[in-house]
């Protein structure tokens, strides 16, 4: 997450219900559906400030039957004409949590896996944001840069971390920084927090960056059309951002289409993270 709080926010009273995985250990982690179940249902019995960003946001623990996890909320819907920065002015900026749900759902299209379970629902009376918390998060980008830590398994990070670059083109999200892109116990990366994306540029911002690509998203992307992202994504983003979002799609497409086979590559499973070998959790 970018954004950091303003203010605490105020714990209710069960502050200390002690934290059930939806697994168990040894046990596959949950499928979507069963996450996006749970984000929908549980019960909030717990508040606390997220700790990051610009903007307040919300870390709750939800509880269903014997189930409790963190979720990050947030709320934010904001649009201006015109916002200040330290990279300059930007016209037209908008800062929406409907982006993260979008995000989501886009990136499971794509079958990247890189964005936690998002779904919409209401908090304080307001439309929000429900992300599933990432489980076991070993340190962000910008700790694993400042202590120069590598990932055990090289190669498979290198292929998520051009899975991040190209994600963040198509959706154009220039706001990607380290404390957004968050590593796993199992050297797995995800990014987080989506709310600055869908800029409406039709080109791409650095494709010199994208160098290869997994072949069965490439698939995806060539075949990815407005009447799918609509249905999946138009409740969260306006046409004109769709219409955008293929355009930079069009020109993924084309990069890697000059490249050849050279550029193309079968990607590890995204789940088991990038270890050398099995992780030992304790």
């Amino acid at each position: 997450m970018h954004r950091a709080t303003r203010a605490a926010v105020v714990a209710c009273c069960l502050l200390c219900l002690p934290l059930v995985p939806l697994a168990g250990q040894g046990a596959p982690p949950p499928d979507d559906a069963t996450i996006e179940t749970f984000l929908r249902t549980g019960r909030i019995v717990r508040i606390r400030s997220a700790g990051k960003g610009v903007t307040d946001s919300t870390r709750a623990t939800l509880q269903l039957g014997d189930v409790t996890h963190d979720v990050h909320i947030q709320t934010i819907d904001e649009t201006k004409r015109e916002f200040r920065s330290p990279k300059g002015i930007e016209f037209n900026f908008r800062d929406k949590w409907q982006f993260n749900v979008a995000a989501y759902r886009i990136d499971r299209l794509l079958g990247l896996q890189l964005v936690p379970v998002t779904i919409e629902r209401r908090w304080n009376t307001e439309p929000a944001s429900f992300t599933w918390w990432v489980d076991g998060v070993l340190m962000d980008e910008g700790e694993r840069a400042k202590k120069d830590m590598v990932a055990p398994n090289q190669d498979c990070w290198i292929e998520q971390r051009q899975m991040v670059r190209l994600f963040d083109q198509l959706i154009d999200n220039t706001d990607r920084n380290a404390g957004n892109l968050v590593i796993s116990n199992t050297w797995r990366q995800w990014a987080i927090d989506h709310t600055r994306a869908f800029r409406r540029s039709k080109t791409l911002e650095k494709p010199e960056n994208l160098t290869r690509i997994d072949r069965r998203v490439l698939e995806r992307l060539a075949t990815l059309d407005f009447a799918t992202l609509k249905r999946e994504t138009g409740r969260y983003i306006e046409d004109s951002d769709i219409r955008a979002l293929l355009a930079r799609r069009d020109a993924v497409v084309a990069h890697f289409k000059t490249g050849g086979d050279a550029k193309l590559y079968d990607r590890r499973d995204a789940a088991a993270g990038c270890m050398a070998a099995p992780a030992v959790l304790h």
